[in-house]
C-alpha cells in the first residue's frame, strides 16, 4: 500500500461527507489560531457538494478563510457545469467569506490564459492549509488524468484532451496540490472500487502524485471498498 496515507473506511457517502466537514473546520480553527488565516482549496463533485452543504450550516470564523478550486472546466463563468457555480451556490453565496477572498479559476477564457492567469494566485498563496480532492474511475483527481504529462515545476497547467468532456480544462499542478498542511480526498460509490485497488496496491496513478509532508487523509464509503486485513 502507498505510503503516507490514512485511510478512513465509512459505510456511506453521507458518513464520509460528515467526517471530511468535521476536519475542515478543525483545519480552520488551527490554521486561523495560529497563522491568522485558511486557505482552501475546492474541489468538484457530488461529495464535496455534500461537504459544502454541512459548511454552509456551520459556524466558522468565515471572514478568516480565503477558496482556492484545484481545477475548473473551460465553460462560460455561467455554465451550470462549472466547480466554482456548484460551489457559489451551496456554499460561497451563503457564508460571509469577503467576495476578494474568492480566487475563482478564469477558465472561460481557456487553458492557456486561465493557467497564466491563475498561477500568479497560486503562488501568491504559498502553502495551502488544505486541500480538497476526489478521485475519478481512472485514478485521475482535479484535472490531473492518467497519460497526460505536464512540466514538474510547474504550478497550474492547462489541460487538453480530456478523457470526459469538457476537454479543455485548467487545473493546478500535482506540486502546488501537495504544497499543503493538510490534505484530504474523498471516494464514494461502486464505480471507484477498481481505482481505490488500484491506489492501495502503489499502481501509479495521478491520486499517487499527490505527496504533502502529512499523510493523506482519504475517506471512502462501504461501496467504493470493502476493507479487508493487509
Amino acid at each position: 500500500m502507498q505510503k503516507n496515507c490514512r485511510w478512513h473506511y465509512l459505510e456511506t457517502a453521507d458518513d464520509v461527507a460528515t467526517a471530511a466537514c468535521r476536519q475542515i473546520l478543525n483545519a480552520a480553527e488551527s490554521a486561523i489560531s495560529e497563522r491568522g488565516k485558511f486557505k482552501m482549496v475546492l474541489a468538484g463533485g457530488s461529495t464535496p457538494e455534500k461537504v459544502y452543504r454541512l459548511l454552509a450550516d456551520s459556524n466558522a470564523d468565515w471572514a478568516n478563510w480565503t477558496i482556492y478550486y484545484g481545477d475548473e472546466r473551460c465553460l462560460p463563468a455561467d455554465h451550470q457545469d462549472r466547480n466554482s457555480l456548484m460551489a457559489s451556490r451551496v456554499l460561497l453565496d451563503k457564508v460571509a467569506i469577503p467576495a476578494s477572498h474568492i480566487f475563482t479559476m478564469p477558465a472561460e477564457f481557456g487553458p492557456e490564459v486561465a493557467a497564466d492567469r491563475y498561477k500568479v494566485a497560486v503562488a501568491k498563496a504559498g502553502a495551502f492549509d488544505m486541500v480538497l480532492l476526489g478521485m475519478g474511475e481512472d485514478g485521475h483527481t482535479a484535472s490531473l488524468f492518467p497519460g497526460h504529462e505536464h512540466p514538474e515545476n510547474e504550478l497550474t497547467h492547462p489541460v487538453y484532451n480530456s478523457p470526459k468532456p469538457p476537454s479543455e480544462r485548467v487545473s493546478i499542478s500535482a506540486k502546488a496540490l501537495s504544497n499543503s498542511h493538510e490534505v484530504i480526498f474523498l471516494i464514494t460509490g461502486a464505480n471507484k472500487q477498481e481505482a481505490v485497488n488500484l491506489w492501495r496496491s502503489g499502481a501509479d496513478l495521478p491520486v499517487a502524485t499527490i505527496v504533502p509532508e502529512n499523510p493523506v487523509d482519504i475517506y471512502v464509503d462501504s461501496d467504493a471498498f470493502k476493507p479487508v486485513a493487509d
